[in-house]
């Protein structure tokens, strides 16, 4: 299974809104993001599915990736939600196919804890993700903590620029 995490683009100012499940990206959120989303595809061109937060800023961050794959589909998985445990992302993981390459679109610290503890087997952050940031984690077989390889991570200006 190749598993790549994305965190969601500029969103607007959490002081302007009283509920932080409705910050939409900015416009210049949503540029970067579509420059990104291109460096992407440049770099892993399949993809088997989107899981995003339900959150807005995560779900509008899903759709600009998912515009440069055509036919994708895009799931809201809850498990991605911020405050969540790693635990139930990697429920769902495991429940994916094992040849999947699947695309997760959440925020931080979650997806800096969720990458640690996929890589190390500890619930550290000792990975951090900047906004339209990326990382692959590979797993020779089935996901679990502690047994993904990282193979990039990736910030959106660097995707930015694989777009060719």
């Amino acid at each position: 299974m190749q598993l790549v995490l994305i965190r969601h683009a500029r969103a607007e100012e959490r002081m302007l809104f009283k509920r932080d499940r409705t910050r939409a990206l900015t416009q210049d959120g949503q540029r970067r993001m579509r420059k990104a989303a291109r460096g992407l595809h440049a770099l892993l061109p399949g993809l088997t599915l989107i899981a995003t937060s339900p959150l807005l800023r995560a779900r509008q961050t899903a759709e600009i990736v998912a515009a440069v794959y055509p036919g994708i589909d895009t799931v809201s998985l809850p498990a991605l939600s911020p405050g969540v445990a790693p635990r139930a992302v990697l429920a769902w993981l495991r429940a994916q196919p094992a040849d999947a390459t699947l695309a997760l679109v959440g925020h931080e610290p979650d997806l800096g804890l969720l990458a640690g503890w996929l890589l190390s087997g500890k619930q550290t952050g000792f990975v951090q993700f900047k906004k339209g940031a990326a990382a692959l984690i590979e797993f020779a077989d089935a996901p679990a903590a502690g047994k993904g390889t990282l193979a990039w991570l990736l910030t959106a200006a660097q995707l930015a620029e694989l777009k060719g």
